[in-house]
């Protein structure tokens, strides 16, 4: 008998994978730093209209970083998985990933390329939601080990 708790049931493709809590408090709170400095420059009565509007440019300079930051994700469909983080996306077939790692401390999951290499996936973060990252993980675990399973058998067969 094994410890290890059964796999995730299989989800129905294409499923995205994005931190919700974190996404919401991020966007949030953009709206809310803006429509802030933006009643506060329009409140200001010594304000010249320039500097007005270098307050409104700070407040949505400010709602835009935070809206980058709610960005990531991780989308899988049939052929593979979609990694968006902040500033880059990258497109990754099934027999790329060779692994789908969160360990405890972990700030997000990372995915063992057959390159060689390990590519942060930020969609994937236990932050705010720890116990919805894990199943994330492991659902993202049990979709990549069954599809490139299934892609070995389809070449050799």
């Amino acid at each position: 008998m094994s410890d290890l708790p059964d796999p995730p049931a299989l989800p129905a493709l294409p499923v995205t994978f994005r931190p919700g809590r974190t996404r919401a408090v991020l966007l949030t709170a953009g709206v809310a730093i803006f429509v802030v400095i933006t009643v506060i420059a329009m409140l200001l009565e010594q304000l010249s209209p320039s500097e007005r509007v270098s307050f409104v440019f700070t407040g949505a300079l400010l709602a835009g970083v935070l809206t980058l930051l709610s960005r990531p994700k991780v989308v899988a469909d049939e052929s593979g998985v979609t990694v968006v983080n902040i500033a880059s996306k990258r497109r990754l077939e099934w027999e790329e990933i060779l692994q789908v790692n969160l360990r405890p401390g972990d700030p997000w999951v990372f995915l063992n390329l057959s390159d060689g290499t390990s590519l942060p996936a930020l969609g994937i973060q236990p932050g705010i939601a720890k116990q919805r990252a894990i199943e994330d993980a492991r659902t993202l675990r049990a979709l990549a080990e069954a599809r490139s399973i299934g892609d070995r058998e389809t070449r050799q067969g």
